[in-house]
């Protein structure tokens, strides 16, 4: 039995598959076992095809692949390449099981990417469980921009079977770096970007706002802004993608992952996901799902980046309540019959509404004509445990033509990354806004007078543990910006100013 290195995706995470062959005595035959699908079924033919058309006997035995584990679901054309190899090599001694091979077989036996590739092979990376593989030449730029490991690009099936057999010296694709101006923390590089296409230059007024979103980016603490229609609410969210911290080697690589279970081809720039489902969207589309293969949501994509919920109080009630959990925990986990999956959901969550249905209440020229009743049902489809997980609420005020452009996206930019800068100096391995426990009480530590002003607010504004640790986490990241070491009271009544009472 011979035998070669391939894999598959469960969810988002790769699984390594042995792929096996032997050719026995018997009428000739030729099947693939071992929980396939029908994308890997079908590969029999394109197999055959691309071994007769490159002059390879099919040998008259009878045939067994074998996709190893067998309990495990398999998908995906990326298996032909691995196959005919097996098949082609027959008996002949060739050490194989160091070789990971991947590659979809036209007919005429050229190999064709794809769009598995980048994620499977990505995700085999971050456990260490491949060093060097086989793969289409065409998806060579972007795979190699994943480190450590030695990519052989092959256009042709004769081509891969000249690499195994003769074992000559092939070109193989480096590790290609990121061409981003970067800052060293911890001897790793953080990328960032210096291109704004939204300004904040662009609002006019809304300082207090303005100086909420900068602090939401610096420590990427969740924020929710209300206002009356045209305030601005939806300008400042779609340019806080812009200003937020910079991101690492990993990060950029599974922003990539991201964009190619979405269908895009990958940027590989430094600039963070958005995400902006509509409020009509589905529970399934928002947080995941599927009857029989669990398929990552909007909450899965927006990791790392910023989740948008325009229109807030719009959305289903039961979406709001399920946000819940990955805005506290981090991750998201969906449960099916024939799957269980945890997606990592490490997001910025941006919402955006108006004071009430008609949208007028904050105004000083239109009057408000909302029922009591309408006001009521519309603010009680926002449950306390959702508004407790808010770090930073803003009420917006209607504008006026007095109102002049103040900071640009640069400059807040730079005071993002100044803050990042000093959280990684500390040792955080996260920022603010996702600190633990225990990280709170090593970099969140309050004075005498700050610990009275926090015990006086707790019992004014009745704040649950929750809300305690979110406040002192938002202080942090408000004395990060200020450039002090230490939390001061004024940063901590800043913090205090921004929840909704």
């Amino acid at each position: 039995m011979k035998q070669l290195l391939c894999a598959t995706l469960e969810g988002i995470d790769a699984k390594t598959v042995e792929v096996q062959f032997t050719a026995t005595k018997g009428l000739p035959a030729f099947s693939i076992v071992g929980m396939v699908n029908t994308a890997i079924t079908e590969s029999k033919e394109r197999v055959k095809s691309a071994l007769l058309s490159n002059e390879f006997t099919f040998p008259p035995k009878r045939l067994t692949v074998n996709l190893a584990p067998s309990d495990l679901r398999k998908e995906g054309s990326h298996f032909d390449l691995a196959i005919a190899v097996l098949i082609a090599l027959g008996n002949n001694d060739i050490q194989l099981d160091e070789w990971h091979v991947f590659g979809e077989l036209g007919l005429d036996g050229s190999v064709t990417e794809n769009t598995l590739l980048y994620p499977i092979i990505l995700s085999l990376a971050n456990k260490g469980a491949i060093t060097k593989a086989i793969v289409p030449h065409k998806s060579l730029n972007k795979l190699s921009k994943i480190p450590n490991i030695s990519f052989y690009g092959v256009s042709t099936l004769t081509e891969t079977l000249q690499l195994l057999q003769t074992k000559e010296t092939i070109p193989h694709a480096q590790s290609t770096s990121f061409e981003f101006p970067s800052t060293m923390h911890n001897e790793q590089p953080y990328y960032h970007h210096e291109d704004y296409p939204l300004d904040f230059k662009d609002i006019k007024g809304q300082e207090h706002a303005k100086r909420a979103a900068l602090i939401s980016a610096a420590g990427m603490h969740n924020l929710l802004l209300e206002g009356s229609p045209g305030s601005g609410k939806s300008m400042i969210a779609k340019r806080l993608q812009h200003i937020l911290p910079p991101l690492n080697n990993n990060e950029m690589l599974d922003c990539a992952k991201l964009e190619i279970l979405e269908g895009k081809e990958p940027s590989f720039t430094p600039l963070r996901p958005f995400r902006s489902p509509h409020h009509t969207s589905t529970g399934a589309s928002i947080f995941g799902g599927g009857s029989h293969k669990a398929q990552i949501g909007e909450v899965g994509l927006a990791h790392n980046g910023i989740l948008f919920f325009d229109e807030l109080p719009h959305f289903s009630k039961n979406i709001l309540e399920a946000l819940r959990e990955p805005m506290e925990d981090r991750h998201i986990r969906i449960s099916r019959v024939n799957a269980k999956v945890t997606y990592d959901a490490n997001f910025l969550f941006v919402a955006a509404m108006n004071p009430c249905p008609c949208g007028n209440l904050f105004s000083k020229n239109i009057a408000c004509r909302c029922t009591d009743l309408e006001m009521n049902r519309y603010r009680s489809r926002l449950s306390d445990p959702f508004l407790d997980r808010i770090d930073l609420y803003v009420q917006m005020h209607p504008t006026s033509a007095e109102d002049k452009s103040s900071y640009t996206s640069y400059q807040f930019h730079v005071k993002v990354r100044e803050a990042f800068s000093r959280q990684k100096k500390r040792g955080q391995k996260t920022l603010n806004g996702s600190l633990s426990d225990s990280e709170l009480e090593k970099y969140c530590v309050l004075n005498d007078e700050g610990k009275k002003t926090m015990d006086q607010a707790i019992g004014r504004f009745s704040l649950s543990f929750r809300a305690v640790s979110r406040v002192l986490k938002v202080a942090r990241t408000v004395a990060d910006i200020e450039g002090e070491e230490a939390i001061e009271k004024e940063h901590l009544l800043e913090a205090l100013s921004y929840r909704k009472r």
